[in-house]
């Protein structure tokens, strides 16, 4: 995921213009933060240890705002890249994410999403719902670069930002509607 995050961000700012390579980038970055905090959670039971539900509650409610945040950065820049009139363009590494991403989301989510139903592992399964919604963001990713990069379809990238915020907003619904249970 960190080399997701990197690639995504350098894809999108340096090596071509696409801003849904960059909110792919920063989605995965609240992902990456999501994950480690799973992981430090696991880290305690594995060693015996207490992980509190107020700690698993922080964790949750620090992602949830990280990921509001992300709503109006990924809208905005999208609609000021459209003023000013900034032609997205995809480039080769930005497709190798993508594609990555569909390759290896998948089998993130259904390992996680097993091992946290198996071991009654909550921050797990919702952590899995998280690749899952990843997997999804990255197939409108690798559809939106393929139609730039091949058929200069300069528009589709707006279409995928738009696909991603989409896919955005519904974390940000179901981490609200998680917090409130």
């Amino acid at each position: 995921m960190s080399i997701e995050v990197v690639a995504s961000i350098v894809a999108g700012l340096m090596v071509g213009k696409s801003f849904a390579l960059l909110a792919f980038g920063g989605d995965s970055m609240i992902e990456l933060i999501s994950a480690y905090a799973v992981l430090s959670f696991l880290r305690n039971l594995n060693k015996g240890g207490f992980a509190s539900k107020t700690e698993s509650k922080r964790t949750e409610k620090i992602a949830t705002v990280l990921l509001i945040l992300l709503i109006p950065i990924i809208a905005g820049g999208a609609i000021s890249s459209f003023v000013l009139g900034i032609t997205p363009e995809a480039s080769p590494l930005g497709i190798a994410v993508a594609l990555g991403a569909v390759i290896i989301m998948p089998v993130l989510w259904i390992q996680k999403k097993r091992i946290g139903r198996e071991g009654n592992i909550l921050p797990l399964s919702i952590d899995a719902t998280e690749s899952a919604t990843c997997f999804l963001m990255s197939i409108a990713l690798l559809g939106g670069l393929l139609l730039n990069y091949f058929l200069h379809i300069v528009w589709a990238d707006y279409v995928a930002t738009a696909i991603i915020l989409g896919f955005v907003a519904l974390e940000v619904r179901e981490s609200l509607h998680d917090m409130r249970i």
